[in-house]
């Protein structure tokens, strides 16, 4: 384009020296474009500091905002969790209680059908026991050692050779009575 205008110059100063004030135009046109770039990029550079530094004040206050949301979200999302996870271990605790007591039952119940007296029926005989050695001794009797409840459960055997022992007594002293 500068060849172009060259030869357009060239051929208007062969016409004449009327061009001559349209070039000077061009000139000085292209002299204050060129001095108004470089008032831009000084002005550019003179403040781009402080631009620069806004731009970092502005991104920390974004960044601390946005950090302080995430920690909420974060904070209700434990919360939630937290939450969820107590009510799922007391359900679990409640089903394993339900289970245990289910168990406990059914055992009570086999040990029952195979005759193993429960622990309530072993401490009914105890009381029962103690209440009549009581009475033998105020009838005047030897006192007899009273015992204690044990603390396992009695033996299927030792509770029926206990119901046995007072009936083959009877028959005993029925047979010496008798001979």
């Amino acid at each position: 384009m500068v060849k172009k205008i060259q030869k357009s110059g060239n051929a208007a100063q062969s016409a004449g020296q009327a061009a001559s004030p349209l070039s000077g135009a061009i000139k000085d046109s292209a002299q204050q474009i060129w001095l108004a770039g470089l008032g831009a990029f000084s002005k550019a550079q003179a403040e781009g500091g402080k631009a620069f530094d806004t731009l970092v004040k502005e991104g920390l206050s974004i960044q601390r905002k946005t950090q302080a949301v995430a920690e909420e979200r974060i904070s209700e999302a434990t919360s939630r969790v937290s939450t969820m996870a107590n009510d799922i271990s007391s359900k679990a605790a409640g089903k394993w209680d339900k289970l245990e007591n289910i168990f406990e039952d059914r055992v009570a119940t086999a040990l029952n059908k195979l005759g193993v007296p429960s622990a309530r029926d072993v401490e009914s005989l105890i009381e029962r026991i103690d209440a009549l050695t009581q009475q033998v001794h105020s009838l005047g009797g030897k006192p007899a050692a009273v015992r204690k409840a044990p603390t396992k459960a009695v033996a299927k055997a030792p509770a029926k050779a206990a119901r046995k022992a007072p009936a083959k007594a009877a028959r005993k002293s029925s047979r010496a009575k008798a001979a």
